[in-house]
């Protein structure tokens, strides 16, 4: 214990022995702004002072481009917003410019500018311009990383030259968070990234070694002078219809609605969907699950992708959760039956958020949702007569967050959420976190720490569970450590509003790396790792695991091509208490080894290619267990325009052993075969940056056969067939499961932050006990089931509060 206090004695008073120096800009007001066009003749470009030297940080720090590919970039400011004009040397031959979707980076160049209002190296607003036209923006913090999910309405146009490419931008004060300030000193950074050969610079110098974040390495914008912050309001009113028919059903619907953001004061927002709309959003990728756990799914509702910086702070939100499947499920007599199947989602009534930073670093974050009440009907098959149950009440889901930076690298939070379901049959849940983020002022030593109690209200009584965190290491230079031990008694349960696969554990783990920063002859980057795990339970505090691997990794200098490998090892008894679905039992798997291997080539070029291959087995006495595993997904840029992206997955596991059903108080488990093969394609035609087509196809197919002879599982953990259960002696448990998806969409951005889209979608789903069934086959069977087929066609138009009083303001004027 003295030996971890004075480490993080250190972590905390460290004092950086040098300073960096940073550059600075001296941005001059503007009486006349300059149109974004690309061209740069207007007069404030002719006197703004020039921001250049840009420095290379990628593959080799330190490098000063030469001067056919130097970087020059002037900036303004008026009463609207900062201009920002960007000069871009280079060969127009050597530049690559993919038209993509809003955010996707594709294989383009690209300039970005980076803005900290509160030079506090921690909190980013990023605008990015690719060469071809198209926008990308996003936040950044230490914790979030970079949110592309953050999308604000700003303005830019490109011009294509003999020697290089312009980038003209106006970033308006509505997109930034800062207060009112007479004189102030912001961060500011830009970046550019030639995507012909990888490189990247920077107008003030990044340090990748220091392992800090990218923020710690802003310069200084100054002379901005009598800022007022605008009033941050914008409205998203929308409307949309849609047609879905199923097996020679139709349903048609329309709806309208509004969503807001507004800025409650200079650096708080508020954003609220009212009569919220999800009808364009994707599918999930469904697997087959034979495990103990749920699968879990990427969010795709765009309310609950942007912004969420503050409300991710201790894994304690999973947004899947607001508005998913009802809770409860209903007792049925042997005669009774659900009609029309049981619900997959609850609907959203409405939800807000609100969140911001001030500039002293207090960031405050508050999230709120209400569902509304599902019902069943349930019938009586023998007498026809119906009765209501509700399965999931009207409920409310908040969060709130306070998180305190400082150091310019550190923080402390803490967060609570809270379900309420409206029901005395329903339960409700609290879990509160307290979370510890800390690093020296040289960012070469960090640590992290957190505690975390759930509270349950159930129906026989409360239920209090805890967890905790505590991991620190080595964050800079070539080689990096760290070491953590987590651990989670039985009752710990964040499930009602986050995401827990297991608790009851307390695990050790350590890992070590190696990486370059500068290339070699062969060689852009290289990464060697290795890391080691020891899992128990928590109680009682029984040994259940121990495992070790490695990976390396690197980028081929001239080819530019990326491969590595990784292998991992469980030796000796691996001790599972979670397959068996029954507290207190295990099963037992002995000398485990998984490896692949995998190639990633060039994306510049017309043909690129991603593959990779795995194997694994058990040297386990009595087992032959084996698993052979590969991928391929070839591209192909058939233009700037066009690109079209296969992928192919396969995986066969043979003698796989897994809990299958329960005979009495016996466990069973079964010997199996599984087959896995998933096709997708993906295909853009971007016309231009504002209009682009959009195809999605996916095929996922798997067929489960076991061996008739089945297991029942001792009190040892081993499995044995002592009672000759055989299986007609249970449910056929052999799967044949598949499923098929298809997304064409079509989106236009007929004005700033506007957009149509429409969007035709279809789905085929099926599911049998034919496990033995081949591929074909089951293609031939899915395509006989009813599919569902849904057009949608949504109009979101964003309308600026500042741009409206504006206009009336004007015509007051004229009168």
């Amino acid at each position: 214990m003295k030996l971890f206090s004075t480490i993080l004695f250190a972590f905390v008073f460290t004092i950086s022995l040098s300073a960096q120096n940073k550059k600075t800009y001296t941005i001059t007001r503007t009486n006349n702004a300059p149109k974004i066009d690309g061209i740069l003749d207007d007069e404030v470009w002719k006197t703004a002072q020039i921001a250049t030297d840009f420095v290379q940080f990628k593959p080799t720090a330190g490098k000063i481009m030469p001067k056919n590919k130097r970087t020059e970039v002037k900036m303004s400011y008026d009463d609207s917003g900062i201009y920002i004009a960007a000069y871009l040397y280079d060969n127009p031959e050597d530049m690559l410019r993919q038209f993509t979707q809003r955010d996707d980076f594709g294989q383009s160049d690209f300039f970005g500018a980076v803005f900290n209002p509160n030079n506090d190296a921690q909190n980013n607003t990023e605008f990015f311009v690719f060469s071809s036209g198209t926008q990308a923006d996003a936040t950044e913090t230490p914790s979030n990383g970079e949110d592309f999910g953050w999308n604000a309405v700003w303005e830019s146009a490109t011009q294509t030259v003999s020697d290089g490419w312009i980038v003209e931008m106006k970033i308006p004060y509505r997109t930034l968070r800062f207060t009112q300030q007479d004189n102030p000193t912001w961060g500011i950074q830009f970046h550019r990234h030639y995507r012909n050969t990888r490189e990247q610079t920077s107008w003030n110098a990044i340090d990748i070694t220091s392992g800090a974040n990218i923020g710690f390495f802003n310069g200084e914008l100054n002379g901005l002078k009598n800022l007022e912050p605008p009033t941050r309001l914008s409205f998203y009113p929308f409307a949309s219809f849609v047609t879905d028919s199923f097996d020679g059903e139709t349903i048609n619907d329309f709806n309208a609605g509004l969503d807001i953001k507004y800025g409650i004061t200079e650096n708080f927002t508020l954003d609220a969907t009212l009569i919220p709309d999800f009808s364009q959003v994707g599918f999930d990728d469904v697997q087959l699950n034979l495990g103990p756990f749920e699968q879990q799914f990427s969010e795709q509702r765009q309310f609950f992708t942007e912004g969420t910086d503050l409300f991710t702070k201790g894994n304690l939100f999973y947004t899947r959760r607001v508005g998913s499947a009802p809770t409860g499920y209903p007792t049925l007599n042997s005669n009774e039956e659900i009609v029309d199947g049981y619900p997959q989602k609850t609907n959203l009534l409405n939800a807000v958020k609100i969140s911001g930073r001030t500039k002293n670093g207090l960031g405050i974050g508050f999230f709120n949702a209400i569902t509304e009440k599902t019902d069943i009907d349930i019938i009586d098959k023998t007498t026809g007569q119906k009765r209501t149950e509700t399965v999931e009440p009207i409920s409310n889901y908040n969060i709130l967050v306070v998180d305190q930076q400082f150091n310019k690298n550190s923080s402390v939070s803490l967060i609570n959420t809270n379900v309420t379901r409206n029901g005395s049959n329903f339960r409700d849940a609290n879990v509160t976190g307290l979370l510890f983020d800390l690093k020296n002022k040289k960012n070469t030593y960090g640590a992290e720490a957190q505690i975390k109690m759930s509270n349950l209200n159930l129906q026989d009584g409360t239920q209090t569970g805890l967890s905790s965190l505590l991991a620190f290491g080595k964050n800079s230079g070539q080689y990096r450590w760290s070491a953590y031990h987590e651990f989670a008694d039985k009752d710990y349960d964040i499930n009602d509003m986050g995401i827990l696969f297991r608790n009851n554990y307390n695990n050790f783990g350590a890992e070590f790396n190696y990486q370059i920063f500068e290339p070699t002859k062969n060689l852009n980057n290289f990464y060697i790792g290795t890391w080691a795990n020891y899992n128990s339970l928590f109680r009682p505090g029984t040994f259940t695991g121990f495992n070790f691997g490695g990976s390396v990794s690197a980028t081929g200098k001239k080819s530019l091509m990326g491969y590595g490998g990784n292998f991992n090892v469980q030796p000796g008894k691996q001790y599972d208490y979670f397959g068996p679905r029954v507290d207190g039992r295990y099963f037992i798997t002995e000398d485990w080894l998984n490896s692949s291997v995998w190639i990633s080539s060039n994306y510049n070029k017309t043909f690129a290619l991603d593959a990779n291959l795995g194997y694994e087995t058990l040297f386990e006495e009595g087992r032959s267990y084996q698993s052979v595993f590969f991928g391929l997904s070839p591209r192909f840029k058939v233009n700037e325009k066009f690109i079209v992206v296969y992928e192919f997955d396969y995986d066969q596991e043979l003698r796989e052993r897994g809990f299958i059903d329960f005979i009495g108080d016996d466990i069973i488990y079964g010997q199996r075969d599984q087959i896995t093969i998933e096709n997708g394609i993906s295909a853009s035609y971007n016309f231009n940056a504002l209009n682009s087509l959009t195809l999605s196809f996916r095929n996922y197919w798997s067929a489960v056969q076991y061996e008739n002879n089945i297991f029942v599982l001792g009190e040892n953990g081993r499995l044995n067939r002592d009672d000759n259960y055989t299986k007609e002696d249970i449910e056929d448990p052999d799967v044949n499961f598949s499923t098929w998806n298809l997304n064409l969409t079509y989106s236009w951005q007929f004005a700033p932050g506007s957009f149509l889209t429409a969007q035709y979608r279809n789905r085929i789903f099926n599911r049998s006990n034919d496990g033995a069934q081949a591929f074909q086959d089951t293609l031939e069977d899915l395509f006989n089931q009813p599919s569902g087929n849904t057009f949608s066609l949504k109009m979101v138009y964003f309308i600026d509060y500042n741009n409206i009083k504006n206009v009336f303001k004007n015509k007051s004027n004229t009168i």
